[in-house]
């Protein structure tokens, strides 16, 4: 007989953690869905890993409960539910119906006291329960029966906390998580507890003393004075404590266990819920949840398995698929290959094709075109056979990213279906995730290799079509297609890393965190452990006195932004500040950069994300190296551990000076703007100039700081709001020194009003290379979604131009090398930088030849101007 498992789900709790976990999504209609979306997709997690019989979302039925005649204050100090999360409750409601799963909430009583009853009568009645919330609270309900999973980070990592567990975390038992609640308080929930005990003293206490109750009948036994006046002043209070933490169990619940059985969900009902918010990857997820429904059937494909690899089976319509795992494709081994043409369908396996003389000849043959899914990793990842691809002319990943950037692409199949392609199955329902990931036998992985092909196939038309329906063709075959290539080659070979240099930075580091340590112990007049954040917020909160700005559950927020506006309060403050930015340096540059130097290389092979950013800008990754900070003294000194990989060569750098005002100059046709930069002036002091009224002899250091932040916050679209913070200003004088800006520079004005219109009436804009981003939430009710759609429409025609000219630059920068026949090498692009390494009797040509190329790859209404430098390491080369 199967077991019988009940879910129990803290609906208040899993909402705001969804909320808070994501960022404002809203669909076509401007509703708020973020909630929503994290919900379900705690849902669907737990319907798969958990496999229940019967489930239960419980809810708080209002704000008042029969704890507030015991206290009046508890939960007093909780903020109102923003209007953006309340709004959603309904939908969330409404997707329980669709799943099927119960529901329920009970006046004067809150959902903890609707689980702790339910979980205690299916305990006694034989079931298995599974409680699940992000309130640690209800880890006092844990029994051997009984599991509470508290989510962590996001929202479906979740803690499992057992009696056992508890033990091992806190040493001590789930009955006297109550206690220890009633000693320490709890913050979120406005329980006092006793002033002075947080949960270290409140676990010594228990483990001693077991209750609290023998606790405050024995305080006489309790060591230090301080700690005994505190609980005997305060003992009525830790009983009210207590109590108020107490979840009842046995609350008056009308819900009968056997009538809450779980039996799956309306597919109807969750389908169209799921086209109304706009849910469309869970819509085709839909199809995968093994735990409710099965995968639709797949039309039987016939392919062929040659035994030895000819020149017969390739043809002039190659579709050619390259397949792995792992998705750093640097290291990861390939696991075989379709090709489908007109001659065949061909699964290649691995082996016999890397092997192959006639493989290898028809893969380096440019004159035989090849229609490839990312032909960047399929480059990458031949060469390691020293195989080089060439030929790709089609690219089905770039091809769809281009016509949406937007929407997220996880594989070929999610591309398909967009084109109501069906014939494929997503790789993580093929492959499995996880710990089941696995590589399926043969017969299946051919098959689904060659469903890649022929999706490909059908795909290709499509893609090329809309491609030039959307004016978009030139970019894909002549920016796109080509820099994939030279990221390739950036990519493969990599940027020499000294590790001895860095390790001996990280010596450094160490020293000087513990310097800084100890001055903040100092300061703090005793030693803690200034990386626990509770420990921390009591020394500067409660014993020095400093505002608290918010609390969390755990106590007092020391986020970054708390601690920045206390800085000039206390000395300690920028000590402290110093110590996380270096303690992230150590951790994650010099000990981060250290894991991934190649040790058969003694490089770095970061790998360039083309198909991700909704600007068309290139991300970093594994590792990144675009986020090195430079702000810091040591931060730049990281750098120094980036060499030339050969000697007598040295790092030359070159960059675009203010490429993104350039480029708004050109967009909005602003004269004075575009005169400015034909007369190479100092553009901040001009702008200072023409909004305060002044010469250039009277521009002040702040003014021009001012006028640097609102040139700068244009780009980006900032309010108000935004310039006032970036400044130290007020909001009244920010929204003036915009007016005054507009008012100078009118064509910038008129830019702005523009492409908003235009943005509204064609839901997208586009850049000076016809790149196009998709802004739906521009029509949005919302006035914080439209006002934030309304500045991306502002920005991103500057910021993708300027991504779309730096490509170009690395293009043409290729061709030069190669004509000039230059041994220099392209490594790296930073944002609006290019890094080179290059023999030194190279450097001259370079000094004229980078400059000229750069500020030539696109013709603007103002000039381009790049600014070079070289050294013996990256960061000599600034």
């Amino acid at each position: 007989m199967e077991k019988k498992k009940l879910v129990l789900i803290d609906g208040n709790s899993i909402a705001y953690r969804a909320f808070f976990a994501l960022p404002l999504l809203n669909n076509d209609k401007g509703i708020h869905t973020n909630a929503v979306y994290g919900f379900t997709m705690m849902l669907m997690k737990i319907l798969e890993d958990e496999r229940p019989t019967h489930m239960l979302v419980a809810f708080d039925a209002g704000k008042t409960t029969f704890r507030h005649k015991t206290f009046t204050e508890y939960k007093g100090g909780r903020q109102k539910t923003p209007p953006e999360l309340s709004e959603q409750f309904p939908f969330i409601r409404e997707l329980l119906d669709a799943y099927g799963i119960s529901r329920y909430e009970l006046e004067n009583y809150e959902a903890d006291d609707i689980i702790g009853t339910l979980s205690l009568t299916a305990e006694k009645d034989g079931y298995e329960v599974k409680v699940i919330s992000g309130d640690k609270d209800l880890t006092q309900l844990s029994s051997p029966a009984i599991t509470v999973g508290i989510t962590r980070k996001g929202i479906t990592d979740i803690e499992e906390y057992t009696p056992k567990h508890i033990g091992e975390k806190y040493g001590l038992t789930p009955e006297q998580i109550i206690d220890m609640k009633g000693l320490m308080g709890d913050a979120s929930d406005n329980i006092p507890g006793v002033p002075g005990v947080g949960e270290k003293t409140a676990i010594k206490l228990l483990k001693e003393f077991s209750t609290l109750e023998n606790l405050l009948n024995s305080i006489d036994q309790v060591s230090g004075n301080k700690l005994k006046e505190k609980l005997a002043e305060f003992k009525d209070q830790a009983i009210m404590s207590k109590e108020l933490a107490t979840i009842e169990r046995q609350a008056p619940v009308e819900v009968d266990i056997e009538a809450i059985a779980y039996e799956g969900f309306t597919r109807e009902k969750l389908v169209g819920l799921f086209k109304e918010l706009g849910f469309q990857t869970l819509l085709d997820k839909l199809g995968d949840d093994t735990a409710v429904t099965e995968e639709p059937e797949l039309e039987e494909v016939d392919y062929i398995i040659p035994t030895e690899i000819t020149e017969a089976i390739f043809a002039d319509d190659n579709y050619f698929y390259v397949e792995m795992l792992d998705d750093n494709y640097h290291y990861a081994d390939i696991i075989g290959f379709s090709l489908v043409n007109k001659k065949g369908k061909y699964y290649l396996p691995t082996d016999l094709a890397l092997k192959s003389e006639a493989f290898k000849k028809w893969a380096e043959d440019e004159g035989i075109k090849k229609t490839v899914y990312d032909a960047k990793r399929s480059e990458v990842s031949l060469r390691r056979y020293d195989i080089h691809l060439k030929g790709a002319n089609f690219d089905i990943l770039m091809a769809s990213y281009l016509i949406n950037p937007s929407e997220n692409i996880e594989d070929l199949a999610a591309i398909a279906k967009r084109y109501d392609l069906y014939n494929i199955q997503a790789d993580e329902s093929f492959y499995g995730k996880g710990a089941k990931r696995r590589v399926p036998e043969t017969a299946n992985l051919a098959a689904h290799l060659i469903r890649k092909g022929l999706a490909m196939s059908d795909l290709r038309e499509k893609l090329e079509d809309e491609l030039r329906r959307n004016e978009q063709y030139e970019l894909f075959t002549e920016l796109e297609m080509p820099l994939s290539l030279i990221l390739a080659d950036m990519e493969s070979y990599g940027i020499r890393v000294e590790r001895e240099r860095l390790q001996l930075m990280g010596k450094e580091l160490n020293e000087r965190l513990i310097e800084i340590e100890e001055k903040v112990c100092e300061l703090a007049g005793e030693k803690f452990n200034i990386n626990s954040p509770k420990q921390l917020g009591i020394i500067l909160f409660e014993k020095l006195g400093l505002h608290s700005f918010k609390k969390t559950k755990t106590g007092h927020s020391t986020s970054a932004d708390v601690l920045e506006k206390l800085a000039g309060d206390h000395e300690i403050i920028e000590h402290i500040l110093l110590y996380r930015q270096l303690g992230k340096l150590q951790s994650t540059y010099i000990e981060g950069l250290l894991k991934v130097i190649n040790p058969k290389t003694e490089k770095i092979h970061t790998r360039y994300q083309q198909t991700l950013t909704a600007t068309g800008r290139l991300s970093s990754i594994d590792p990144n190296l675009q986020n090195i900070p430079i702000r810091l003294e040591e931060g730049r000194k990281i750098r120094q551990a980036f060499v030339p990989s050969e000697k007598g060569w040295v790092i030359f750098a070159a960059d675009y000076s203010q490429i993104e005002l350039r480029v708004l100059a050109d967009i909005a046709g602003d004269e004075k703007l575009i005169q400015a930069f034909k007369d190479d002036l100092d553009i901040h002091t001009k702008t200072a100039m023409e909004v305060f009224h002044v010469e250039k002899d009277e521009v002040t250091s702040n003014m021009r700081r001012q006028a640097k932040a609102v040139n700068f916050g244009i780009v980006y679209g900032i309010s108000d709001y935004g310039l006032s913070q970036s400044l130290g200003i007020t909001r009244k004088e920010a929204g003036q020194f915009i007016e005054r800006y507009l008012d100078t520079y009118p064509g910038v004005k008129e830019y702005m009003d523009d492409i908003i219109h235009s943005a509204r009436q064609k839901g997208y804009v586009t850049t000076l290379m016809q790149r196009r981003r998709y802004i739906p939430e521009i029509t949005a009710r919302n006035f914080n979604i439209r006002s934030f759609a309304e500045r991306t429409a502002m920005n991103t025609p500057i910021q993708g131009s300027a991504a779309d000219i730096i490509k170009k630059a690395m293009i043409d920068m290729d061709e030069a090398l190669k004509d000039k026949g230059l041994k220099t090498r392209l490594l790296l692009q930073v944002h609006d930088e290019l890094i080179f390494e290059a023999p030194e009797d190279e450097v001259e040509i370079l000094k004229s030849l980078v400059p000229l190329v750069m500020e030539n790859a696109l013709e603007l209404k103002v000039p381009l101007k790049v600014d070079y430098s070289y050294g013996p390491t990256w960061f000599d080369a600034k």
